[in-house]
């Protein structure tokens, strides 16, 4: 599939991105074509989930798996990395730390969706995948299976490590025979309503019952190492309220 490139200076995760209100006065978000959970993940196929970070599963799709979860699918969560270079300096939030912290942060999150996925921990190396992208390939290909659904992290999606692992997912999907669905994260930092270097035409909309939009609101405060400001740094919260709302919204958006 041909995809058209996105200069990297072109979506650079800085400042505080486009505001929630814009994306939410934009007509053509509601317009995007509805796809329900089994369009997504057909009865009888797999979803394999790879998430880059920890809390990325809940950000991207933690409406999907809720959904997922309710008509039966068996969910196998792949947690590339365990998230340890979020907070560079920080004597709150060490390496060491975070890498015990994030990962039952993800846990927490998924028992509050209400979710027992399978999990497949990699540990890579946070920050480090864009030097991986073959080698996460092959990891991806010895568990996947013809017919499974992959879902992941956009290729353009502006985190390097989002990026890598759309990119190996891609290449894993097209040598096992699986469906690849990509999810935009950071694209809703960098890019504005309407942007033509969003492929829209690929987007499907999944609408978010009320009470499945509370639990992943709910889910997403299990991740205090994210949405807490750093006292020992002084660096505000990684996910701040300006972030979390682009991404609580009563829908999530796949591209197919």
């Amino acid at each position: 599939m041909h995809l058209k490139m996105i200069p990297e200076q072109e979506r650079r995760i800085e400042g505080a991105g486009t505001p929630d209100a814009a994306w939410q006065a934009w007509h053509g978000l509601a317009a995007l074509p509805l796809v329900t959970a089994r369009e997504l993940v057909p009865g009888g196929a797999r979803p394999v989930i790879v998430a880059p970070h920890p809390d990325d599963e809940i950000l991207a799709c933690g409406g999907l798996l809720q959904l997922l979860a309710q008509q039966g699918s068996e969910v196998l969560l792949v947690a590339v990395t365990d998230g340890g270079a979020s907070h560079p300096g920080s004597a709150l939030w060490t390496k060491e730390r975070l890498c015990r912290v994030r990962p039952e942060e993800s846990r927490q999150a998924a028992s509050t969706l209400g979710v027992a996925p399978s999990w497949l921990r990699l540990r890579l190396p946070d920050g480090g995948l864009a030097g991986r992208v073959r080698p996460l390939a092959a990891m991806l290909q010895e568990v996947l299976r013809p017919g499974d659904t992959l879902l992941t992290t956009w290729r353009f999606d502006g985190h390097p490590d989002h990026e890598a692992c759309g990119q190996a997912c891609a290449l894993a999907a097209r040598a096992c025979g699986a469906l690849l669905v990509e999810m935009p994260v950071w694209t809703w930092h960098w890019a504005v309503p309407g942007d033509a270097r969003v492929p829209w035409l690929r987007a499907r909309r999944l609408a978010l019952p009320d009470e499945v939009l509370q639990r992943k609101r709910d889910a997403m405060r299990c991740f205090a190492s994210q949405t807490e400001a750093d006292a020992s740094t002084g660096q505000a919260a990684i996910l701040g309220p300006h972030a979390l709302q682009r991404l609580l919204h009563p829908c999530e958006v796949y591209f197919r």
